[in-house]
């Protein structure tokens, strides 16, 4: 799936499911994909530092990334540590089917 694909699909994702963090300055979306191999949570945040996505892996915060650019290369480090758990392309077919 093409990059800019991705973006469209979790930002038409966040803008459905978005919840407030308290203050109405912050907004979250989260996608919880179950695989064979554990549990990976994608969150998405919106907030006065910018776009911040959180990863986390099993309930475990993996990783913290600042924009898409930083969003990809995570990702695919994510990949490299556990394999078979990031299935890009159901990942976000599958987002794009709730949308």
């Amino acid at each position: 799936m093409q990059r800019d694909e991705i973006e469209r699909i979790f930002e038409a994702y966040f803008e459905k499911y978005k919840k407030t963090e308290g203050d109405r300055t912050a907004w979250s979306a989260v996608w919880l994909e179950s695989t064979p191999v554990g549990v990976l949570e994608l969150n998405m945040t919106k907030c006065p530092r910018g776009l911040i996505f959180k990863l986390f892996v099993d309930k475990k915060k993996e990783a913290e990334a600042a924009g898409w650019d930083a969003f990809f290369e995570t990702m695919n480090l994510i990949s490299e540590k556990y394999p078979s758990l990031y299935d890009e392309e159901k990942v976000f077919s599958d987002m794009s089917f709730v949308i």
